[in-house]
């Protein structure tokens, strides 16, 4: 076995693997500290979560392990750590306090914990949180927003473009330039087997409806919709709203021009009511044509689900497109109503779970009304059946 593999055995494995590398620098005993502080379980207590490490309950030693990590692991690592020091043992106190969150590594799991918790954070802690919960918007804008551009406004171009054009829409120019192979010698001129027409001038091309559970379970969900509903709403060329659910309804379509305001209007929990969300929403959509409404939802249904689902179908018949994200979040295959799941299945609606760096191809499809199927497939997302009843 080589020093190196002998070295990570040794960190991984803790004091019990000190044979495999009886002496560590100075740097691997403060890694081997840090993981020490979490995840060596005290025999004693019966593999409980006591530590004889531990990190104790005063901030200062909470900041020092948490400047550890971040100085010896690489980031990823990092997230994974703080994720498992919340939840294993039972940090949430702590993070109200503002050393801890300031030396903290912003990441979805972090955000997500510190939302559930808004509630109660203090007032000389809430400046600090907002300042990670930015710090995550900024890093998450960074990464998705081109590419949502990109995507969208390729989409959009699409729908600008005018091929059947009445006369006087009809762009000359345009229409000589792509078909010039098309002149004619006899007669001295251009045979236009393609016209051009200028594009439909109206205030937005396409409209979407964000309607967001957040229920606990779709914290992750609703930081993303959030980074994407901020980035399509300032596209002049779409309207775009934005709808928190439990029992109540919320619109915050007129905060989209700053995510982490819409993050600290959430209340994460609570009951669900799918049915009055889907009822809000369609009382907003004018053109049904051009409308795209995404539920993103877990789709527990706290009232009636037959109400929803002929609520649901009423979208689908004004001739609106409506689709259900079982969950907008890397975290895999999410807990969901799969009754329920099926039965908008049945109606014809695409349902599935979807990871953030699909969305933007996903709306891309959705607004130039391609078969979802086809884009499912291609993109090897797994789209929820109806059941053998159902169909």
């Amino acid at each position: 076995m080589t020093d190196s593999r002998e070295r990570r055995w040794r960190l991984m494995l803790g004091e019990p693997a000190s044979a495999l590398q009886p002496s560590l620098s100075d740097d691997d005993q403060r890694m081997d500290q840090a993981l020490e502080a979490l995840y060596d379980t005290d025999p004693s207590q019966g593999g409980s979560s006591s530590r004889r490490g531990g990190l104790g309950a005063s901030s200062p030693r909470l900041t020092r392990w948490l400047g550890d990590i971040r100085k010896y692991f690489p980031s990823s690592v990092v997230q994974v750590m703080q994720k498992d020091a919340i939840e294993r043992l039972d940090m949430k106190q702590l993070l109200l306090e503002p050393e801890t969150l300031a030396a903290a590594e912003p990441d979805v799991h972090l955000v997500s914990t510190i939302l559930s918790l808004n509630h109660m954070i203090p007032e000389q802690t809430r400046e600090t949180a907002r300042h990670v919960v930015r710090r995550l918007v900024d890093q998450l804008l960074r990464k998705l927003e081109q590419p949502t551009r990109s995507a969208v406004t390729g989409a959009l171009a699409r729908n600008v473009r005018n091929p059947r054009p009445r006369q006087r829409e009809i762009d000359w120019h345009r229409t000589i330039k792509k078909n010039l192979r098309h002149y004619q010698p006899e007669y001295k001129t251009v045979i236009p087997e393609t016209l051009v027409g200028y594009g439909r001038k109206r205030q937005s091309l396409k409209d979407v409806v964000l309607c967001i559970d957040q229920s606990g379970s779709m914290a992750a969900s609703i930081i993303y919709s959030s980074i994407f509903g901020a980035v399509m709403a300032s596209l002049p060329a779409m309207s775009t709203r934005f709808v928190l659910f439990d029992t109540a309804v919320v619109d915050l379509t007129d905060q989209l021009s700053d995510p982490v305001d819409i993050l600290f209007g959430t209340q994460l929990g609570g009951g669900t009511d799918i049915r009055k969300a889907i009822e809000y929403c369609a009382g907003h959509i004018t053109r049904p044509g051009d409308t795209t409404m995404v539920l993103i939802s877990d789709l527990e249904e706290g009232g009636s689900p037959a109400e929803m689902l002929k609520s649901a179908a009423r979208i689908i018949d004004s001739g609106a497109q409506l689709i259900v994200l079982l969950a907008l979040s890397d975290e895999g295959e999410p807990y969901y109503s799969k009754t329920n799941a099926a039965k908008f299945a049945a109606l014809g609606i695409p349902v599935f779970a979807c990871t953030p760096d699909q969305f933007p191809e996903l709306m891309a499809a959705c607004l130039s009304r391609r078969d979802l199927q086809l884009w499912a497939r291609a993109n090897g997302v797994k789209l929820t059946r109806p059941e053998r009843g159902d169909r």
